[in-house]
Parts: C-alpha cells; structure tokens; sequence
C-alpha cells in the first residue's frame, strides 16, 4: 500500500485527486493540505510514503518550503505537480533532491505509474516536459488554456502583466492599481517565477503567444 499526503491550494482539484487516488486498491490517502504552512504543521508526525505537492502555493516560496521539508524530513519522497511545461522551476526544484515532476492534466495511468516508480526508489520526469542539462534548454515561452491561466495567475497578476506589455512602469503601475511600489515588483517577480520566463520581455512573450495582449 502506498501511502501519499496531498498539498495544493485549489480545493476542487485537491478533493477531485484525493477522490480519484483514494478509488485505487494501492493507494492510501491519508490527508491533504491547503497551504504549505499547514503541510509543515503536519509533517513531523506524518506517516506517508510520498507527497504529492503542487508547484506553487500562495503562502510559502516552493525552495523555502522544499528547505523546510529536507530539514524536518530529508528522505521524504516529493512528486511535484503542475501545470506548465518546461518552466525554469525544475532546475530549482531538482536541487533539494525531489523524486518526480508530473503535469496535472496527466491521465491517472501516468499518475499511478510515477506513483509506483518513486515509491520503488526510482525518479520520475513527465515526458511532456523538456529536461535539459541548462537553463537554455527550457522553452521559455509556453502555451495555456484560458481556464489554466485563470488558475495559474490572480486577476490581479493578469492586470499587472497587461500594463507591463504597455511598457508601463512598476511606478506607474502603482499608481493605476492603487497598490505600492513593492507590491508591484512583487507581482512582477511571481509573475516571472510562474511563467518560467527570464525576464520581462518573456512576459511580453507569453502575453502575445496566449493572446492575453493584442
């Protein structure tokens, strides 16, 4: 029986997941979490064979809470899932030791096959997904349905990269938003992170290969 805890911070996909996994005679889900601090309260104690952990929680940065997790349990098995191909997120990830990277919308086969290998000691890298030996190597312009991107970026990230592509600046920003500075760069900064680009033309460009902007 494998057992596996579940985090993510969209409710209907957390439950749907627990729902499916918990219908599988080898699985035992023994809980889920909403937030990375609710993950870490629960850790110590927690008796799973894997965590199942999405990508990006609102909470807690994904290297702080992967830090967090190796100091508390080092030899934790993580499969990371997420929505994006080839973003910049793995090369972080892979350095804290992670044992797989799966994309959500993966069939359940898929899903119960990284299962299976990461309980077994072995690693798994969804082939959809380009692994390279570089940060080069990724494609830093990627391709999302409108209701993927609703669940990736707030409403407010969404007007913040608009005013970005109008060449706007984080002060000006600002000041159309009603929001401070700071803020601003820090929606700029997630909005890098999310996306996987390098900088803010890549926002230029996924806003143009989504037809976010004109």
């Amino acid at each position: 029986m494998i057992r596996v805890f579940i985090t993510d911070d969209h409710e209907m996909y957390l439950e749907g997941l627990s729902l499916l996994l918990a219908k599988q005679e080898e699985i035992k889900v023994i809980g889920f979490a909403s937030t990375g601090r609710q993950l870490l309260e629960r850790l110590p104690d927690l008796e799973t064979d894997i965590l199942l952990l999405d990508v990006y929680l609102p909470d807690i940065a994904e290297e702080d809470l992967l830090q967090s997790i190796r100091l508390i349990r080092p030899d934790l098995k993580i499969i990371y899932l997420t929505l994006l191909r080839g973003t910049r997120y793995i090369h972080k990830l892979t350095k804290h030791n992670i044992q797989g990277y799966i994309l959500k919308n993966a069939p359940l086969g898929e899903l119960m096959n990284a299962l299976r290998e990461v309980y077994g000691g072995n690693t798994y890298f969804s082939k959809e997904i380009h692994i390279g030996e570089r940060q080069e190597d990724f494609r830093s312009t990627i391709i999302i349905n409108d209701k993927q991107i609703d669940e990736i970026l707030s409403r407010r990230e969404l007007e913040v990269l608009k005013l970005i592509c109008r060449e706007y600046s984080n002060a000006e920003i600002a000041d159309k938003l009603f929001l401070s500075v700071s803020t601003v760069e820090t929606h700029r900064k997630n909005l890098i992170a999310k996306l996987g680009v390098n900088n803010t033309v890549g926002l230029v460009k996924f806003a143009i290969k989504n037809k976010l902007i004109e």
